[in-house]
């Protein structure tokens, strides 16, 4: 039987999705459903000083009107409040008392027998506001900006060297907020079990996140609260916190003891997490062969008012660039905003957005080839902890991807490239984010009919993990894939963290793998009290699963099926649970690479810009399946493009109000701005990662493409925009 790792292997449950056989958190229907329809702020900052529900219940079909004032209880603490990935500060309560953090913050629940029926009534809920002066707006409190400590350390003189380099660049580049627009939207459904028990069925990243946090807020017990999301319609770091409606959801469940589901609109969604503006500042000082003599790096990012949130934006350079004297900070401008969230590769995607654009413009100053430069500049250690890494082969990603890109055949002269009336512009840049792993859990039911049942509480936000989990059980069972049945997304499951940050493959596989062991070991036991057994002797490590076999790796003809090794040992299932754990290792740095290699092609006369080719080389250790990890980084590569030239969430400061709170007016790729993607995973052995050499793709494919598209941008016009993203308006100025 050939091995599934490392295979194009199709998505085991592709056919549950694409028939509608799937079902998510909106779509669980139970017996006597209520509906909620959530009515939002309309200011960004005060206290509510009257609720009037009178129309809205004088509704036929309308249960109840929920308010802070006649809510079921909640608790009166941050403690209860915070969850697992939680930032520092107090958590927002929904529907907790007056006060008005931000605009469109939930103020009013309205329950009815039909969802139409509640969303009209919530229409007749009146509030009256108490406001107050509000500030949404970074740059206009750029002067209230606060240091924030950070881990990277300065080196040597940064302000000294740069004085002193032969060429110097120095820019501002900024990035938007850009919001999350999954396909699905967040929606919870609540079913009351009786006796105060629930089911919550929550569109949501960490099952087991959700049911503590409920816990916590409610005061309920965990046996009482289960948590499930079977199939996740896109989340990609949305979904990591609870959201605000699976509170709404279970209050709605507790005030009618009854089940309830709240599903949020479109406009609803962009009250909550969002990647955050973001000004980056990057100096980059070098010797005239190009060697960098210093960096330094400032970002200034936005948070709500009553939490902290940030990512590391500035100590990227130090995984990528050698430069003996560097200097970071990071600066946060409280806002009247909801708190900012992670997206996809967060911290990274701005930071090295900023970085790789300034070591573009760096070789224009110096005229050397931009890859060249990266080349001339490259680190083979973490410099930010002085180590070097379990695998590097980021040098063979620039190699393969300028080769497949057609990169010798660039004419350096901004503007010198053309297709008709078209101006063509080749750019690249360098893609860099962490291998990480977390402890996780996995559980496997082998039965004697040769089918295995391996469980794990961890989520498939539409990356694969259904998928890759089966590949990993069914090779270490030596099972057909059709014989391993993946439940995942429920509480009650083995333990995961929240699924996030690249870490869920190596994470669960390596958990399935440890779990495999043990069964192993048991069938090796009862192969071993056979009659004529041919393992007397034989330790684990001598033997494997194959083809339904217990097989010895000495000698292919000692094999016993382990169908015969559980009916002589009276054996139906064979059921085991192992965590996988992951030492500390201050020794070496983990982490993926890229090289990203983009063509636009602009109007000269309209300044419409179409991306036309991009080619993006990966190095992230074993890939577990090519077909999968390949749609994780094309994903990527089209969000990229999304960043560059399409993405911005516009609001009016006069009222802090979003004013593009929908996928009309906040633009995103469509098929017509996606056109030839290449991508290529370059080999990467590495037995230091972990036992399996595994590293995440989830968010390595996004970081640096951004910064590719607007470096050829800039080749095909000689106009640098240094703010995204890149509209023709821009071009014009």
């Amino acid at each position: 039987m050939k091995p599934y790792i490392g295979t194009p292997t199709s998505r085991i449950d592709g056919r549950a999705k694409v028939t509608g056989a799937a079902q998510y958190a909106g779509e669980f229907n139970v017996p006597g459903l209520a509906y909620g329809s959530v009515v939002t702020s309309t200011i960004s900052k005060g206290r509510i000083a009257r609720i009037d529900a009178t129309r809205a219940l004088a509704v036929e079909g309308v249960l109840d009107v929920l308010t802070h004032e006649n809510r079921p209880k909640m608790a009166g603490t941050d403690k209860a409040y915070n969850d697992d990935v939680a930032p520092g500060g107090s958590p927002f309560r929904p529907l907790y008392d007056e006060k008005i953090h931000f605009n469109h913050q939930p103020i009013a629940l309205v329950l009815a027998e039909e969802w139409e029926i509640a969303q009209f009534a919530a229409s007749l809920v009146r509030i009256e506001y108490e406001a107050e002066a509000h500030s949404s707006d970074l740059h206009a409190r750029l002067d209230k900006a606060v240091v924030i400590e950070k881990p990277e350390k300065p080196r040597g003189d940064a302000a000294k060297a740069y004085a002193a380099a032969d060429v110097r660049h120095e820019a501002e580049y900024f990035i938007p907020t850009e919001h999350h627009n999954p396909m699905e939207l967040f929606a919870s459904t609540v079913v009351w079990e009786g006796s105060g028990k629930l089911t919550v069925y929550d569109k949501t990243q960490g099952v087991q996140n959700v049911q503590r946090y409920v816990c916590g807020v409610f005061g309920m017990k965990a046996d009482d609260v289960r948590v499930m999301s079977p199939f996740v319609g896109g989340a990609f770091g949305s979904g990591l916190r609870p959201q605000y409606e699976v509170v709404l959801a279970v209050l709605a469940a507790l005030a009618l003891k009854r089940s309830a589901r709240i599903v949020l609109t479109r406009e609803q969604m962009y009250g909550l997490g969002y990647r955050p503006a973001t000004i980056e500042r990057v100096a980059l000082g070098a010797r005239a062969d190009g060697t960098l003599e210093a960096i330094t790096h400032e970002a200034i990012a936005m948070t709500s008012q009553y939490e902290e949130f940030s990512r590391n934006d500035t100590g990227w350079a130090a995984l990528l660039y050698k430069s003996a004297n560097a200097k970071y900070l990071h600066k946060l401008t409280r806002l009247d905003v909801s708190t900012p969230a992670d997206m996809r590769a967060p911290g990274a995607t701005t930071g090295v957005y900023a970085l790789e654009c300034a070591m573009d413009e760096l070789a224009v100053a110096l005229k050397i080839d931009p890859m060249e430069l990266r080349l001339r500049c490259y680190s083979d250690r973490d410099q930010n902890q002085d180590v070097p890494y379990t695998s590097k082969q980021l040098p063979e990603c620039y190699r393969q991807a300028a080769a497949a890109f057609g990169w010798d055949k660039r004419n350096p002269e901004p503007r010198s490239m053309r297709d008709g009336s078209d101006l063509v512009g080749w750019g690249m840049a360098t893609g860099v984010w962490e291998a990480l792993q977390v402890p996780t859990a996995a559980r496997i039911v082998l039965t004697g009919n040769g089918h295995a049942e391996v469980s794990c509480a961890t989520s498939d936000i539409g990356t694969g993990t259904y998928t890759i989990m089966a590949q990993v059980a069914a090779d270490m069972l030596g099972l057909p894939i059709d014989n391993v049945t993946v439940k995942l997304g429920d509480s009650t499951l083995p333990q995961s963290q929240v699924e996030g940050g690249s870490w869920t493959a190596a994470s669960v596989a390596h958990a399935i793998a440890a779990t495999a062991d043990e069964v192993r070991k048991e069938l090796l036991g009862l192969a071993q009290r056979m009659p004529n057994a041919p393992f007397a002797g034989a330790r684990l490590d001598d033997v494997v699963l194959a083809d339904g076999m217990i097989v010895s790796k000495s000698d292919a003809s000692r094999a016993v099926s382990i169908a015969d090794a559980m009916r002589h040992g009276a054996v139906d299932r064979i059921e085991h649970e192992k965590s996988a754990e992951f030492k500390e290792d201050s020794k070496h740095a983990r982490n993926t690479h890229a090289a990203i290699f983009a063509e636009v092609k602009v109007d000269e006369q309209l300044g419409v810009i179409r991306v036309t080719r991009v080619v993006d080389a990966v190095a992230a250790g074993r890939i577990l399946n090519t077909k999968t990890a390949s749609n994780q980084v094309m994903g990527s590569v089209v969000w990229g493009i999304g960043m560059a030239l399409h993405e911005e969430t516009l609001v009016d400061h006069s009222f802090g109000r979003i004013m593009n709170a929908n996928i009309a007016e906040y633009h995103v790729p469509v098929n017509a701005d996606v056109q030839d993607i290449k991508v290529i995973f370059v080999d990467e052995p590495d037995n230091i990662v972990n036992p399996l050499g595994i590293k995440g793709v989830g968010e390595i494919g996004l970081v640096g493409v951004a910064a590719a598209i607007a470096n050829a941008v800039y080749h095909a016009t000689g106009k640098r925009v240094r703010d995204l993203p890149i509209t023709l308006d821009k071009l014009q100025r």
